[in-house]
């Protein structure tokens, strides 16, 4: 029965029944119950909705009255409050059933709240009635000012609009309840910015007078909002709106100089810059760009350009000048804007204007080319000698001198004395695109009258180079790899430049597109994927494919070149990924590395003991076949007296020539060997065993050796003048000899017996190593 009846009123239907002994400050009215048929009325309890005013700052404020109409004032029943809030907002006397709000409320915060009700008998602990439920509804009161939830605001709007242009809207907002009296209706008014703008009742900011933007650029606006219409004891909440004038072209260029003076030389190139004028324009940005053109020239020798950058006007050299023909000149420049919108034509009706005048300096003129810079192409892989462009440049004086040219700072490029540029080398547009160069202009009659221009070529492509592998792969694939599974994504290059975008195309080779075990799918965007062709690889059988893929370009004429993709069969067990294998490959090629710089330390050290050990050697091989070395050798004397035996020996010398004076000998050339011995044998039959004699030949034979720097051997004399009888040969002394060895031949050796034999083996072997 209790939902029945709150449902009706939530509907907006007019309860009858209000709650039994509410009061007035519940806003209900106790009336007599009616009989109902359908209605318990001994026991039967009802209530209204109560309404609480919002902001209540008591501690303790009454609401109203709960009563079962079973109640018969003796305190028998016991009121209890359940749902939402009971006992932390509201509270219920047991005793009574009067309802306190024990806590503020706020209305925007919670506005309704829905409780339940029970009545219990006490003696039997006994609910007497049904557990109903009722509404306690927040009155709202004006506790919110306004506020303009989107700030900060700014706005911009052209300078210069008419009146009523809108300008922005700005709106307020209230947390009251608009339902309840004016509490949240607002009104707008502007508390700053008049006499330019107004606010409208629907918070339009619109303009209220013309604006310029040069005398100001941007206004501040204050707006308030205030609840209740504005009545009194209303609350206001303000904002500011920042409003920029955007610029309009409603100022012309004005040249605040009335002439200018300009002065050129008679060598001045056409194309060359005089100098410089300039206008000024109070507008910005685009409204502000110029356009300066001639007006008055009737040579028709200057003309003036615009610099869009510093939005100056430069004079140029339209024409050459003499200054025997004419030293002075007179024009009118005149400047207006770019963009004028047709609206704004009327501020831009009268162009302002200048006077220029321009004075010809007379100089000693250099060579002049026909134009300022030169800008050549010419294709790359062209021959020596190619042709580029040819420059010119003339003598402006009247003597005409010839013109001698030269590139600068150029190995690639040759210039001859007619301005022809051709190529001396080949040229790469790979390695260079471009060659800024100088060309110069030298008079043959004064050669300090010299001109330099730019000269800029340009080299242009050819396709050349083939496409390639954009880097180097390295691609796995496991032994258990099914069929059509990718096992590498491939991508190229071209160092060649393509007029369109590169592109690329994948193939097989024809060999390995019939026998391959893998394939190829063109992505079609640079790129390719490779595939398996079977299932299952062998990677005892086969560890290693070789794939050669053939990649063409677009250019024209297109250029193919095969790359090689290699491929390892990689037992990638469980995982079945070929992570493990590139693990494994990285460690061994750095055990592969540690190895090879091991062997190569180890064979340094090699080297490097060899070469000591070889040192070594050949010191200690001097050593030993020099031991004398700190001596004086002029006193080793091998003496060999050996005489023999017999009175025989007395026969073999003439003893007078032993006692003849020495004398210095002088070198002659040597007798033949066998002649030599033959004589000396004959010698040593006339000489008898005499050690006086003896000793005094053997020490002018060393005097002689001493003073004789020619006399081999230079450090030691070896004598063999005295061999004693029976000696088949005479004395085998080389003292006398001039002759080298390397000269003499040994065969006679072999010619004098037994005892020789040896010798003949020595010196003929001796001779054979020589040669």
């Amino acid at each position: 029965m209790n939902c029945y009846l709150l449902l009706r009123f939530m509907l907006g239907i007019p309860l009858l029944w209000p709650c039994l002994g509410a009061t007035e400050n519940s806003q209900t009215k106790k009336v007599k119950q009616p009989v109902r048929s359908h209605l318990r009325v001994k026991r039967g309890w009802v209530w209204n909705q109560f309404f609480v005013p919002e902001e209540m700052n008591t501690t303790s404020h009454h609401i109203g009255q709960l009563r079962s109409d079973l109640d018969n004032g003796n305190n028998s029943f016991q009121y209890k409050l359940l749902g939402a809030g009971a006992g932390s907002t509201f509270i219920i006397d047991e005793r009574t059933g009067d309802i306190y709000a024990i806590q503020k409320l706020d209305r925007e915060e919670r506005s309704l709240y829905i409780l339940r009700a029970q009545v219990i008998d006490i003696a039997t602990g006994r609910a007497v009635e049904p557990e109903s439920e009722f509404v306690i509804k927040v009155s709202d009161i004006n506790d919110n000012e306004p506020k303009f939830l989107d700030e900060p605001y700014e706005a911009i709007v052209p300078e210069m609009s008419p009146e009523g242009t809108l300008v922005i809207q700005v709106t307020a907002s209230d947390a009251d309840d608009p339902s309840s009296g004016n509490n949240a209706r607002l009104l707008y008014s502007l508390l700053q910015g008049q006499p330019y703008f107004s606010v409208e009742p629907t918070t339009v900011i619109r303009i209220s007078s013309k604006m310029d933007r040069e005398l100001q650029d941007e206004y501040w606006v204050i707006i308030q909002a205030k609840d209740m219409i504005g009545q009194p004891g209303a609350l206001s909440g303000t904002t500011s709106v920042l409003i920029k004038l955007s610029d309009v072209n409603d100022n012309k260029p004005i040249f605040k100089e009335s002439l200018y003076r300009l002065t050129v030389s008679e060598s001045a190139p056409t194309g060359t810059s005089i100098g410089t004028i300039m206008a000024y324009d109070n507008d910005i940005g685009e409204n502000a760009e110029m356009d300066y053109s001639i007006e008055e020239d009737d040579s028709q020798t200057f003309d003036i350009i615009t610099n869009h950058e510093t939005q100056e006007g430069i004079v140029i050299l339209k024409k050459k000048v003499d200054f025997e023909h004419q030293n002075h000149y007179g024009i009118r420049a005149k400047v207006k804007n770019h963009h004028v919108p047709e609206q704004l034509m009327k501020y831009h009706t009268e162009a302002s204007t200048t006077f220029i005048k321009i004075q010809v300096e007379d100089v000693d003129e250099p060579p002049l080319f026909l134009l300022p810079y030169y800008v050549f192409e010419v294709f790359e892989e062209t021959p020596q000698g190619s042709f580029v462009g040819v420059v010119s440049a003339t003598d402006p004086d009247n003597r005409k001198s010839p013109i001698r040219y030269s590139i600068t700072r150029s190995k690639v490029f040759n210039i001859n004395d007619n301005g022809t540029i051709t190529t001396s080398n080949s040229l790469d547009r790979e390695i260079s695109a471009w060659y800024n160069l100088s060309i110069t202009a030298t008079e043959k009659y004064n050669i300090e009258q010299i001109s330099s221009i730019p000269l800029y070529v340009q080299v242009l492509n050819i396709n050349d180079h083939a496409p390639e592998f954009s880097q180097y792969y390295e691609t796995y694939v496991c032994e258990n790899a099914g069929s059509g599974q990718v096992i590498q994504t491939i991508s190229a290059v071209d160092r060649d430049e393509s007029i369109e975008e590169h592109h690329f195309y994948f193939n097989l080779s024809v060999e390995d597109t019939n026998n391959s075990s893998f394939t190829i799918i063109d992505n079609q965007d640079n790129t390719a994927v490779i595939l398996t062709n079977r299932t299952g690889f062998n990677l005892q059988e086969e560890p290693v494919f070789y794939i050669s893929i053939l990649i063409a370009d677009n250019g024209i004429p297109s250029l193919t070149s095969t790359n090689t993709l290699t491929i390892h069969v990689c037992d990638c067990g469980d995982s079945g990924s070929t992570q493990t294998c590139q693990y494994q490959e990285l460690v061994l090629s750095m055990g592969f590395k540690t190895e090879v710089i091991i062997a190569i330390l180890i064979c340094i050290m090699i080297i490097f003991g060899f070469i000591f050990l070889t040192l070594g050697l050949k010191q200690r091989r001097k050593q030993i076949l020099f031991p004398e070395k700190s001596e004086d050798f002029r006193e080793n004397i091998f003496q060999y007296d050996d005489e023999g035996g017999g009175e025989e020996d007395t026969e073999a010398f003439d003893i007078a020539e032993l006692r003849s004076s020495t004398i210095m000998r002088e070198r002659k050339t040597r007798k033949t060997t066998s002649a030599e011995i033959r004589s000396l044998y004959r010698q040593s039959l006339q000489v008898g065993p005499d050690s006086a004699i003896f000793r005094k030949f053997i020490l002018e034979k060393l005097e002689e050796a001493n003073t004789d720097p020619c006399a081999p051997p230079f450090d030691s004399l070896q004598t063999y003048a005295f061999e004693g009888t029976g000696s088949l040969a005479g004395s085998l002394s080389s003292l006398e000899s001039a002759v080298s060895d390397q000269d003499e031949s040994y065969d006679y050796l072999n010619e004098l017996g037994p005892r020789f034999k040896r010798l003949a083996c020595m010196f003929g072997s001796a001779v054979q190593s020589n040669n």
